[in-house]
């Protein structure tokens, strides 16, 4: 910390810290006051609440949230709704029903505080950081966690510093500002970093505009990123009639940041995130011309009511390409209300668009695939393959004026070269609240008054968490998978409408682990789930989602070790959550040393990672070893060695 004053980052950790030195690299603790959680995730985090014997949440305020698995084909979604709805009641916590819309933005709007923290089974929880909270992804159990008043433990960031100047130019909008940055630093450029914009230029952008960015900043890898809380987000509040919630918070005159950086707004222009990946930027201009099936508005990610206002009134009068499917996915029933009221929706509907429920949808393959072989622009967060629906497809990420430019010329369109002049966004006077549709918990010692709410509602599908075995003396397995560079969180756990609704039936969806990348996997795996195997990962191994399946699924098939070059931040913290060790190649070319099928094992591992940070991996198939580091604190070791966090929590109360 520079000792002319604090960042808004060091302030809000600095208010929190409750284990360790805020030096960079080290362990710190953090008091959550919030969590969040959403329906493919919480069900997980309400039996491990379960598992844990847990009274009441000891937060400030949880809220769960349903807005992935709108789809119900059958009875497992419907029963996770009412098992969820029960869960809320039985430990005190908000419950937001389905159709009210993506977490993200919902919270935002009816819990987000400045200078609060704030942590989510989602990995995009740190939109919040556009209010100027300190607001985390995480995996489910480390959730729970907090929610039972533990302290929230990450690696010290560095704090990454972007001076905004200059004002957005028309046709350009938040969208593409957070697409420039990753342009710039592609999807690892944020590891071990949170992201603070700060300069006169954050001044021209709008609390909401400022959510797209600061919720995208996880494809860059950041562990979270923050705005200042001033006069925008004090009208955001304000016109929510929370006003009174609203404290500053910006960062001190002189204060530093590790990292600076700098964008000029007025020559940020429009751009596009190939497939498949939200790095992959190039201009739009440069791909124009290309023909598309779909364009899609909506997501956690352009959620604010100007993302769906302006394509509304750029279609006004106008017909959507026959060719082409406009998709529009309201991302709160706020907006879906304030554009009924304000007239857009029509103008909407009657250009040929397709309105959808207010939810996480297409952008997590529940509904909207797009077509084999052809082009979906999107204005969501990710385009990891498959992650739509369509094996193969062609996911492009755009802001909503692109989206909308392309849906009415049937190919991919620069909206600066559009014969009509840049629709003037005004919001209304009076925006619409639907708070009756958020149910609050009971009050305390009044739980509903009766064993009915006490006892959490189970349908068939719903399963007990497995047992977790403690780690052996001996770690050996045959590699039965070795990956390249950037495996994303959908490759090892895919989404979909098939495969979200087993999110509570481990047994079941561990079917489906990598089956996009190997579809003998799973019958491989469950052949040495007694006596374990192996993964060898590349660079950034477990990017993307903070999805805790893609750590627990494994585990139960039988994987205790993972070695990688490298690994993604909640991933990693994932796989120790769940007993497995996860280990970095001192010499990355050993990689390349390995084949699948190999037999790695590593001898006295149990005291090895007690007694320092480096072991040795002997290839028995070969005949060679390979030196590799961890980097655990003690208190991950002993999650380790337990066999997980949850079964050291419960060893802890018990004794």
């Amino acid at each position: 910390m520079n000792e002319n004053g604090m960042n808004v980052t060091e302030k809000l950790i600095k208010s929190h810290l409750v284990q360790g030195k805020m030096e960079v690299g080290e362990e710190i603790g953090l008091k959550i006051d919030q969590s969040l959680t959403q329906d493919a995730t919480g069900t997980m985090v309400m039996l491990e609440l379960e598992a844990m014997g847990l009274d009441r949440v000891k937060t400030e305020l949880s809220a769960q949230y349903v807005d992935h698995q709108l789809i119900q084909t059958d009875f497992k979604n419907a029963d996770d709704h009412l098992f969820l709805y029960s869960a809320c009641q039985r430990f005190g916590v908000w419950y937001s029903r389905p159709g009210t819309g993506v977490s993200h933005p919902v919270h935002m709007s009816n819990f987000g505080i400045p200078g609060k923290t704030l942590i989510g089974s989602d990995s995009h929880t740190p939109a919040a950081g556009s209010l100027g909270m300190l607001a985390i992804g995480a995996g489910g159990l480390e959730v729970a966690m907090a929610m039972a008043g533990e302290p929230l433990y990450i690696k010290m960031p560095e704090v990454w510093g972007i001076e905004l100047t200059g004002e957005l130019s028309e046709w350009v909008s938040a969208k593409d500002v957070i697409l420039e940055m990753l342009r710039r630093h592609d999807v690892k450029g944020g590891v071990g970093r949170v992201i603070e914009y700060y300069g006169s230029g954050v001044e021209t952008l709008s609390a909401m505009d400022r959510h797209v960015i600061a919720n995208m900043g996880t494809e860059l890898g950041a562990t979270s990123t923050v705005f200042p809380a001033d006069g925008n987000v004090k009208r955001f509040m304000e016109r929510r009639g929370r006003g009174a919630d609203f404290s500053e918070l910006k960062a001190d005159a002189g204060s530093e940041y590790d990292i600076k950086e700098w964008i000029d707004l007025s020559e940020v222009e429009p751009l596009v995130a190939l497939p498949s990946s939200p790095g992959k930027v190039v201009t739009v201009e440069s791909i124009a011309g290309q023909e598309i099936y779909q364009s899609y508005i909506g997501s956690s990610a352009n959620a604010g009511l100007r993302d769906f206002a302006v394509p509304a009134m750029m279609v006004k009068g106008r017909t959507v390409h026959p060719r082409v499917s406009l998709d529009i996915n309201p991302a709160t029933r706020e907006v879906l209300e304030n554009l009924t009221a304000m007239g857009l929706i029509q103008h909407l509907m009657h250009a040929g668009a397709r309105i959808h429920e207010a939810g996480c949808n297409g952008c997590i393959g529940m509904g909207q695939a797009p077509a084999t072989g052809k082009i979906s622009l999107r204005t969501v967060p990710r385009n990891f393959p498959g992650r739509s629906g369509t094996i193969g497809d062609l996911v492009h990420l755009v802001s909503p004026e692109t989206a909308a430019a392309s849906a009415l010329t049937g190919v991919v369109t620069d909206p600066r070269t559009l014969d009509f002049p840049y629709p003037t966004y005004v919001a209304p006077k009076e925006l619409i609240i639907n708070r009756a549709v958020l149910v609050g918990p009971p009050a305390r010692g009044m739980e509903g008054g009766g064993d009915s709410v006490l006892k959490l509602e189970k349908g068939p599908n719903i399963k007990s968490l497995p047992p977790f075995k403690p780690l052996p003396e001996t770690l050996s397995g045959e590699v039965i998978l070795k990956a390249g560079d950037n495996i994303t969180t959908d490759d090892i756990m895919p989404a979909g409408s098939k495969i979200l609704p087993l999110r509570s039936n481990v047994p079941e969806i561990s079917k489906h682990v990598y089956v996009q990348m190997d579809e003998t996997f799973y019958q491989r795996a469950m052949q040495h789930q007694e006596k374990g195997f192996v993964i060898v990962g590349g660079e950034n191994y477990g990017q993307g989602s903070s999805r805790e399946h893609a750590a627990l699924a494994p585990r139960y098939m039988g994987l205790r070790l993972v070695v990688a070059k490298s690994f993604a931040r909640i991933h990693w913290q994932n796989l120790i959550n769940f007993g497995i060790l996860p280990l970095t190649f001192a010499d990355k070319g050993d990689w390349d040393r390995i084949d699948q099928g190999d037999v790695l094992e590593i001898s006295g591992v149990r005291n090895a990672i007690q007694e320092g940070n480096e072991l040795e991996v002997r290839n028995v198939t070969k005949d060679e070893s390979y030196a590799t580091e961890h980097v655990l604190s003690p208190r991950q070791i002993e999650a380790v060695l337990e066999g997980s966090l949850l079964t050291l929590f419960k060893n802890r109360m018990s004794s």
